[in-house]
């Protein structure tokens, strides 16, 4: 059996904001992602950058010099609805359309459609809202999502329509320290292999969320690549990428603000502020998890009133 982990970021995944802070989605390179799939062991994987694709193409050209693994060109688009994958894409979909609108545009250019965490309760996921277009699979194990109740709500959603949608496993990593932590299994060892197992509804989900402490090194990992970047801006010295959104961003701060990131992204890294920021991360997702199993019956019945109502379910 085959592995791939359809769902990765790079450096091309631009930026997030916290409140006031703005921080790098990642700092990870396409090659680094590539040269890590290999040593996790996947046949395949996708470079999904959020709202871009210049990553995934780094990515399947770098992946053409060495052997042992195919990349797919992915993005992880944001419509209005919510956050879906393209993958087998050869050109950018724009960002902000309706999902139904963002969907079209995907199999317009032949590719396949993945929901990522798509009952997320902290991230902006369709949640039923993907019920209004034809997708071809979705997460039911998303390495991002500790939470008891995500990739749980997910699984108990793929068991009750058995074969109507392929299930898929993702680590949806945003650094190497959470890399490889889920995978999907299917048959063959080849991309092309991995789209038909999808299209034939065989593949199998694998593996388990990151564990905190991994998380914690991403979010560090983030703090200090951040800073570097930020030095190099301020020396004049850093590389510049065409849709490179996160240095784009960079650039159009003044040296005040630059030298400030510099400063918190120092003060976040001193212990114990990276692991209390997690704990309580962690916290929140236990509370938020606990009010929400109680609903998984009501809401089960709910999603057959969506599909009956549209005519999928009999």
């Amino acid at each position: 059996m085959g592995r791939a982990d359809t769902h990765l970021h790079t450096e091309y995944s631009g930026y997030s904001n916290l409140g006031i802070m703005k921080f790098p989605e990642s700092v990870t390179t396409p090659a680094q992602q590539v040269d890590k799939g290999i040593k996790n062991g996947m046949d395949v994987i996708a470079i999904t950058d959020h709202d871009e694709t210049r990553g995934a193409f780094e990515a399947q050209k770098y992946a053409k010099t060495i052997d042992g693994i195919d990349v797919i060109a992915g993005e992880e688009i944001t419509t209005a609805d919510g956050e879906i994958i393209g993958l087998f894409l050869t050109e950018k979909v724009p960002a902000g359309l309706p999902v139904e609108e963002t969907a079209d545009i995907v199999k317009e250019q032949g590719g396949l459609l993945i929901v990522p965490h798509p009952f997320s309760f902290h991230v902006f996921a369709l949640r039923e809202k993907m019920f209004d277009v034809d997708f071809d699979g979705f997460e039911t194990i998303n390495g991002g999502h500790p939470d008891k109740y995500t990739n749980r709500f997910a699984r108990a959603v793929m068991d009750r329509y058995p074969g109507k949608w392929a299930e898929t496993a993702s680590s949806d990593a945003h650094s190497l320290y959470t890399s490889g932590t889920c995978w999907t299994e299917f048959e063959g060892t080849t991309a092309e292999e991995f789209r038909k197992a999808i299209l034939n509804r065989t593949t199998k989900a694998c593996g388990k969320p990151a564990s905190v402490f991994s998380q914690v090194q991403w979010s560090m990992n983030v703090a200090f690549g951040g800073q570097k970047l930020l030095y190099k801006s301020l020396r004049g010295t850093i590389e510049y990428k065409e849709d490179d959104h996160l240095v784009e961003k960079i650039e159009s701060i003044n040296r005040l603000k630059k030298a400030t990131g510099m400063v918190a992204a120092t003060a976040y890294a001193i212990p114990p502020i990276p692991f209390l920021a997690t704990t309580l991360s962690v916290y929140y997702l236990h509370r938020g998890a606990k009010k929400l199993i109680p609903e998984i019956p009501q809401r089960l019945e709910g999603i057959d009133e969506i599909l009956r109502s549209k005519g999928k379910l009999r």
